[in-house]
């Protein structure tokens, strides 16, 4: 069936994309051949496509579960921002009145409708299913699966009830997407929803535009996330608590530092968070704070950071969380706060809960607290925790590989971990392992005369961080494994066996190495793009769409994403046509939104007599003085001077030196936009105050009496800024 349509043609008249990302269309093909179809992808992966894009293209009304009702209007919006009929995606739920869905059954009826939206909620009424009885549907789509699985971060009841309703209403392909699951969630899932014979898709969890870091929670936590915000003007950000107190008293101390933000919790009535979530999404606030009540309602795709205020209470919760930073893979910083009576404080609220709960949440906790305290790289851990592997040593973007730490020769004290794995029948779990190790005793210990074993306190020297590193590195290394089934019991794999016959070398971090993260390093990691070529022009688009979303109703980035109008402040597309040939913008939102954009672009370059890439013509020679103008242009509109370098073909210290020759030629410029951007605030002042006080402007004469602290690039950008300001 699949056969018939040309996808990549649809993917560009419906969504303005040339490609698909990842998995994308293996996964519509599947949908369109009518196969039962499991999609595991990563926040900003793309997984909506999976199923609107299919729901477009086929006969019927695609119906589509999901658990929000701000997600399902998101959607909505989203997806008729994208075709010129309104009637094409509707939703089905309780804030509708009588009249309002009277008018969604029409549209199905009449077939204008490719996508309905319902909460599972309103799948269980009557009169809803009857209703669904009698129409075409294409196919089902489970939106946020894991909702399913008591395993999952957000079990919901609701949705377990979801096979023998859809049942009821008849048989159609089903498609579950579910953007975090570990493999014993998505074998709940599977079994759930009756998935015998089904096409699985597994995407990568690796986000390689995030940048993780842990920072310890302290008194001075609130200080630190203030000065933090205000480092990043006009960038949206989400912070999470755990406490509805936190969340309104945290949101008062930023409003009170001048930071447009605003709480959002349960506890507020559900006007006053529909208004706080839309200010949000409009950008009337820079930042929400928030429980995490707030998330899946957001599709969001410019939030630059997320911060967790309180750790949560599971790795999936920390990935789905940190997985709204960044899904346009612009710029994403992810930074947590952790002391452990956080978690202890969490373990204690799960007393009342009956004991299999108990045991799952206390696992969870325990990840959580491993990962917290891991010297590892973030990134191995967190895809090693999903069964991925992570293939580099160093990701070079999270605060454990930006500042390493030293490693040191453990294959004896894993040789021990084994033994005692073995000794004990691989039944126990980790923390019993561990004073095993020591020569701990504890009732369970001597119920079990395990005192008396040969092994017990053979690795007493050792202290319980050491013992929980080479654990944790085991695991990850494949030498051992937990039994999920039974609440995280330590098992041997065959790669464990092996290295008991034959050690090889096996290294763990230091834990006694202490050294801090280079917050001036970590502020530069988060890869993302380098911002529009042209700022003033991409500033001048982001308020007009602004403003078109006020006045369509709709979230600004329902317009045109961010990554598109950095497209058009590099191209400066002026007619509709050339609109199209920037990525995200198809012939549906070229004629509904595109007119005034192309109008703004066409005012701004004949205004600034800008010449677009598409009149240049290819030079033979480089030109210098001609190169050394463009450079004091591009400096004037602020591009970033990597941006720059890359497009003159220079390495970066050759642009210094482009740089350093038009400065001590007279001419001033100003490069202080990229470096505060780039350095430590600190590091600029007292650079600059050495050269107001020297007799030279030697760089090897600075350096030397600077120190290590501060690098050849560091100081060579702050005599740029000296020359420039005070001695032109």
């Amino acid at each position: 069936m699949a056969e018939k349509y040309d996808l990549l043609k649809a993917l560009k008249d419906h969504f303005g994309f040339d490609s698909f990302k990842g998995n994308q269309q293996a996964i519509i093909e599947h949908v369109l051949m009518g196969r039962d179809t499991f999609v595991l992808m990563p926040t900003g992966g793309g997984k909506s496509l999976c199923y609107q894009l299919p729901a477009l293209l086929m006969e019927g009304t695609a119906v589509i579960i999901s658990p929000l009702i701000a997600l399902m209007k998101n959607q909505v919006d989203a997806i008729r921002g994208y075709c010129r009929e309104d009637g094409v995606a509707h939703f089905m739920n309780s804030s509708l009145n009588k009249n309002q869905l009277e008018c969604v059954k029409e549209d199905i009826r009449r077939g204008i409708t490719k996508m309905l939206y319902v909460a599972p909620e309103s799948l269980t009424k009557e009169d809803n299913i009857a209703f669904l009885r009698s129409i075409n549907i294409s196919f089902y789509a489970i939106d946020e699966a894991h909702c399913i699985s008591e395993w999952g971060h957000d079990f919901r009841p609701e949705y377990r009830r979801i096979r023998p309703i859809v049942s009821e209403i008849g048989e159609h392909p089903i498609v579950a997407l579910t953007a975090t699951a570990t493999p014993k969630v998505q074998h709940d899932i599977q079994k759930n929803l009756g998935m015998e014979d089904v096409a699985i898709f597994k995407s990568s969890f690796n986000r390689p535009n995030l940048f993780y870091q842990i920072k310890p929670k302290n008194e001075g936590v609130d200080k630190d996330i203030v000065k933090f915000i205000l480092s990043q003007p006009q960038k949206s950000g989400i912070i999470y608590c755990m406490s509805r107190n936190k969340v309104t008293t945290f949101a008062q101390v930023l409003q009170a530092n001048g930071i447009k933000a605003l709480p959002y919790h349960a506890g507020l009535d559900a006007k006053e968070r529909a208004e706080n979530q839309d200010a949000f999404i409009e950008e009337r606030v820079d930042v929400i704070v928030a429980t995490i009540a707030f998330g899946m309602g957001i599709d969001k795709p410019d939030v630059r950071y997320v911060i967790h205020y309180d750790m949560p209470k599971s790795i999936e919760g920390y990935y789905q969380e940190t997985g709204r930073a960044g899904r346009d893979g612009g710029e994403g910083k992810c930074i947590a706060y952790y002391r452990p009576e956080d978690l202890d404080k969490l373990e204690k609220f799960m007393k009342n809960k009956p004991i299999s709960e108990q045991e799952i949440g206390r696992q969870l906790l325990g990840e959580t607290a491993a990962y917290a305290e891991s010297s590892i790289c973030r990134r191995i851990f967190l895809l090693n925790y999903f069964g991925e592997e992570y293939k580099s040593d160093n990701c070079g973007s999270c605060d454990n590989c930006l500042m390493p730490k030293k490693k040191v020769e453990a294959k004896e004290l894993l040789l021990n971990v084994l033994e005692v794995v073995d000794t004990l029948k691989e039944k126990f779990k980790t923390d019993y392992v561990i004073k095993i190790l020591r020569g701990e005793t504890n009732a369970d210990i001597e119920s079990f005369g395990h005192e008396n074993l040969e092994c017990f306190g053979i690795g007493k020297e050792e202290d319980e961080n050491l013992w929980n590193a080479v654990i944790r590195q085991a695991l990850i290394s494949g030498y051992l494994d937990k039994d999920v089934e039974t609440y995280g019991v330590l098992k041997m794999t065959q790669a464990g066996k092996k290295f008991i016959k034959k050690p090889v070398s096996f290294k763990v971090v230091d834990e006694n190495d202490e050294e801090e993260v280079d917050d001036d390093n970590a502020s530069r990691s988060g890869g993302g793009s380098g911002g529009a070529v042209d700022p003033v022009l991409f500033s001048m688009m982001k308020d007009l769409r602004k403003k078109m979303g006020a006045q369509n109703k709709v979230p600004p980035y329902v317009i045109f994403q961010d990554s598109s109008l950095e497209s058009m402040a590099t191209f400066y597309p002026v007619t509709l046509d050339e609109l199209q040939n920037i990525p995200g913008v198809g012939a549906g939102k070229a004629a509904r939104y595109g007119a005034k954009f192309v109008e703004l672009i066409k005012r701004h370059v004949e205004d600034n007599d800008i010449e677009r890439p598409e009149d240049m013509r290819v030079r033979t020679l480089p030109n210098k003085s001609k190169m050394k103008v463009s450079i004091i242009q591009q400096i004037d509109r602020k591009v970033a001077l990597d941006d720059v370098a890359m497009s003159h073909g220079l390495d970066f210290d050759a642009l210094l030196s482009e740089i350093e020759a038009i400065v001590y030629s007279g001419t001033r410029i100003n490069i202080s936009y990229f470096i505060e951007e780039a350095m430590d605030e600190d590091h600029q002042e007292d650079i600059f105050q050495y050269f107001k006080e020297s007799t030279t402007d030697s760089l090897d004469a600075a350096m030397d009496e600077l120190g290590d602290d501060y690098t050849e690039e560091e100081i060579r950008l702050v005599r740029i800024k000296f020359l420039s300001e005070l001695a032109n």
